[in-house]
């Protein structure tokens, strides 16, 4: 059997991770694409997201960069998970906008690594700067023998 390439590996942990993320999906998120290290991932800004001052609630765009960490330092068949995260909001986003995160890691090295990520709406004004420290932790999605 060949070795699989890291961008199958990155597609096979999206397919893996995507039925059981709940969260994301009640959000509307979409996973766009994965690359190994990366991912692109979209949402609406829909109204039961949106706070007193007539914005988008940070807690939303925070869980979609968030979302684009997940996937981004999942996608080596290592399990990963948040060891901690900044988040620096630019502007608002507004009712109705489409919200993207773009990024990944800028360091993966054994247990650790450093990603980050940029939201921008559909006229590609910056959002929010997101940067995420990740742990690997035991397990993986999958045996790279294993067929799909």
């Amino acid at each position: 059997m060949m070795a699989m390439t890291p961008q199958e590996i990155a597609d096979r942990c999206t397919a893996v991770m995507w039925p059981d993320d709940h969260a994301a999906r009640g959000l509307g998120i979409t996973v766009t694409s994965t690359t190994p290290g990366g991912a692109t991932v979209t949402m609406k800004v829909r109204q039961d997201m949106v706070n007193g001052h007539g914005i988008c609630h940070g807690g939303f765009i925070f869980a979609l960069a968030d979302t684009n960490f997940a996937y981004a330092c999942n996608s080596f068949n290592h399990r990963a998970v948040a060891a901690g995260v900044d988040i620096n909001f630019i502007a608002p986003a507004h009712l109705g906008d489409t919200l993207t995160a773009t990024g990944g890691a800028r360091h993966q090295g054994g247990r650790s690594g450093i990603y980050d990520i940029e939201v921008t709406n559909q006229d590609g004004k910056t959002i929010a700067l997101f940067r995420g420290r990740s742990t690997r932790i035991k397990g993986h999605f999958f045996e790279e023998g294993e067929t799909a």
